[in-house]
């Protein structure tokens, strides 16, 4: 079980680092690669953009339940 859950916490750290890469800065991102460029005219930010904050919520949310559970199983 802990050997799962450190290949989880260590593919989703890896899986963080590029989606934050992804997101958009002052001067633009990676993500216009990806169409991030065409934007919504009911939002401010491309439906690109919005599934990418999304998909990296539920990877931080998957990256803190993995390193959660591996602080109960090791103590």
């Amino acid at each position: 079980m802990i050997g799962a859950l450190q290949i989880v916490a260590s593919l989703t750290s890896l899986l963080l680092v590029v989606l934050i890469l992804l997101h958009r800065g002052k001067g633009g991102g990676l993500s216009d690669l990806f169409g991030g460029g065409f934007t919504s005219t009911f939002a401010g930010s491309s439906v690109v953009e919005r599934n990418l904050d999304r998909i990296t919520l539920v990877t931080v949310l998957l990256w803190i339940g993995s390193i959660i559970a591996l602080l109960f199983l090791m103590t």
